[in-house]
């Protein structure tokens, strides 16, 4: 799944380091695996980041291509 993050939530440091690692709004990222952990794909690395971590991260899904967006 793609997805676009909309928000960053949380502390100063916080968010500044996930700014650093790659997590910048409108940034496009992928969801690769969520377990414990969730692991994605920013910027062409795959980072691995706690569901707590996660959290405070806010985010859009992108459509797949070739889909059209649910209209409401």
């Amino acid at each position: 799944m793609s997805v676009r993050i909309k928000q960053l939530n949380g502390s100063s440091e916080v968010t500044a380091r996930l700014r650093e690692m790659g997590f910048c709004e409108e940034q496009r990222i992928r969801l690769l695996m969520k377990h414990t952990n969730i692991i994605c794909q920013v910027c062409n690395a795959r980072l691995g980041i706690s569901s707590q971590l996660a959290k405070t991260i806010m985010v859009e899904q992108i459509p797949a291509p070739g889909t059209k967006p649910k209209s409401t």
